[in-house]
């Protein structure tokens, strides 16, 4: 599934989510045993293949829903399902357009989501479910508490890898005061850090299903996600070869285009995101810009990490620069140089004491 009909996929399921009125409205079709056929949108295309039925254009309550779901004809809504246009309607969809559905109220809910490209919900009131239907794409409305029990999975999920990430950037962080980082350890970082945002996603989705009753997953998904993206940009920048038209939009496009195996081949990572050399070697040392390690020292904007990192070039030249150095930087006076002198100073300290257990 691309992003546009992820995007228009996820708009839909939003709509129809528990705690909107249009979620409401189905339930109270699907409670009392009846089917129903609703289109959400009425431009022009929509009303073209309407036939019969009778205009409406009455605001959108749960109840009307329900009682306009008795008769056999589809329902038009305005695109943002406050309105109903029409009621009791017959649908006309193009019958070339393909479909995989076998009764009839799916089989054309599908035909008119693929030719129009307008969500449709069918309630079944044979099999007791809901399908929304947008362009290609055909997803079940799955009951609240399994979505909850899968998010909750997944939050146990990203939980332990977020320990083990906490581990892996604490120990890369030592061997950049060190000097000893390896493409290795690069990869192991980027393979973690994108993981996350894999099954952060994952639960993202489920939260749009979810609705009014995701409040508390939520919660707990943005505590455990903060900072992450940065994290993943940031170590791409301290070690990513830039050549032609290779840039870091490009290495973070790439980094969330690669399946989840080629993502866990370490080769095809590094050379995916332009890591070290051209013949890969997992164990080629490799030298921080210090784009990370900057980013823990405060109040340091964008535009001064660049120019620090373009006079000084590597981190490990970085952590020699004196005071009288830094304050060469433009942008840079005495006392904010001495605060990165400072800041620096404080990050390498914390970060081999992590690394030799001098601390908690």
């Amino acid at each position: 599934m691309d992003s546009r009909s992820d995007g228009a996929v996820l708009r839909a399921l939003a709509q129809v989510a528990p705690g909107s009125p249009l979620r409401d409205g189905l339930d109270r079709v699907l409670q009392s045993g009846r089917g129903g056929l609703i289109v959400i949108g009425d431009s022009p295309d929509v009303l073209n293949i309407c036939s019969g039925g009778f205009l409406l254009d009455a605001s959108f309550t749960p109840q009307r829903l329900s009682e306009l779901a008795k008769m056999d004809g589809a329902i038009i809504l305005a695109g943002d399902a406050s309105r109903i246009a029409r009621a009791n309607v017959h649908l006309v969809p193009n019958p070339n357009v393909p479909t995989v559905e076998t009764g009839t109220r799916h089989r054309t809910a599908e035909r008119v989501a693929r030719s129009l490209n307008v969500p449709v919900v069918a309630v079944s009131e044979s099999r007791k479910e809901i399908q929304v239907y947008v362009g290609d794409q055909r997803r079940p409305l799955e009951p609240v508490g399994r979505l909850l029990d899968r998010s909750n999975q997944a939050l146990q999920t990203l939980e332990r890898y977020r320990t083990r990430l906490r581990l892996v950037t604490r120990n890369l962080t030592a061997l950049e005061v060190e000097n000893l980082v390896t493409l290795r350890d690069v990869v192991e970082v980027l393979q973690r850090s994108e993981m996350e945002v894999r099954i952060a996603d994952e639960i993202e989705r489920n939260l749009v299903e979810l609705g009014s009753d995701g409040r508390l997953v939520h919660l707990q998904l943005e505590e455990l996600m903060g900072g992450l993206d940065d994290n993943r940009r940031l170590v791409i920048r301290d070690y990513f070869q830039p050549d032609g038209g290779f840039r870091i939009d490009e290495a973070m496009e790439a980094l969330a285009e690669l399946d989840d195996d080629a993502l866990f081949d370490e080769e095809i990572l590094a050379k995916t995101l332009h890591l070290g050399s051209s013949v890969t070697d997992l164990d080629e040392a490799l030298e921080a810009r210090g784009y990370r390690l900057l980013s823990r020292v405060p109040r340091i904007t964008s535009v001064i990490q660049d120019r620090i990192v373009e006079r000084f070039g590597t981190l490990s030249r970085l952590l020699d620069v004196t005071v009288d150095e830094l304050e060469e930087v433009e942008g840079l006076g005495r006392a904010r140089a001495q605060a990165i002198r400072d800041g620096l100073s404080r990050v390498v300290e914390l970060s081999l004491d992590d690394r030799y257990g001098r601390r908690d």
